[in-house]
């Protein structure tokens, strides 16, 4: 497996990262089989593996021994690029938690909290160990103006600095890369 995004770089930084933010709750009644597919990012909170980076997406589905496979995609516009990560994803602890390690680096697994979950799955608020890792995730590239500033007020509620947020842009068309 070809690692060609700096998110593996996030994932060293992670390293024995798991858990869930002091405080919080990853969502209950999660069903696994309905959060697969495409995800779009709509806002992050800013890290380097991440930086620069446009049309952010994740396309997560199910593996042959139970895992969840993970491709993360993003536009690298300052080399006019795309650039992908492939790793796997496994519960923390019982699947009906939305509470999640990823790695993209073999033993190495960081944090996926799942702390806020449309009951459609349209969209999600998605933490990492603590409060410096914070994703907005919806199925469409576009969220609804109001819907999103409702989940940037949970967030604020729950203690992200949501002052910090950057929202991504979705103009390119996504291909596949190797």
């Amino acid at each position: 497996m070809k690692i060609r995004w700096r998110w593996a770089s996030a994932l060293l930084l992670l390293s024995g990262c798991s858990g869930v933010p002091e405080g919080l709750q990853p969502v209950t009644g999660f069903d696994v089989q309905k959060y697969l597919g495409h995800w779009n990012e709509i806002a992050r909170l800013d890290h380097r593996f991440e930086r620069g980076l446009s049309d952010v997406t994740a396309d997560y589905h199910k593996l042959p021994d139970g895992r969840i496979g993970v491709i993360n995609r993003g536009f690298d516009a300052k080399n006019n690029k795309w650039k992908q990560a492939e790793g796997v994803a496994r519960f923390q602890g019982s699947p009906d938690v939305g509470s999640l390690e990823v790695s993209f680096f073999g033993p190495i697994y960081g944090a996926y909290n799942v702390l806020v979950l449309d009951p459609q799955y349209r969209y999600a608020l998605v933490a990492g160990p603590n409060r410096n890792y914070l994703w907005i995730l919806a199925r469409s590239p576009q969220l609804d103006p109001k819907i999103l500033a409702e989940l940037v007020g949970r967030a604020k509620e729950l203690g992200f600095s949501t002052d910090k947020l950057i929202y991504v842009e979705h103009s390119q068309t996504p291909i596949m890369v190797d």
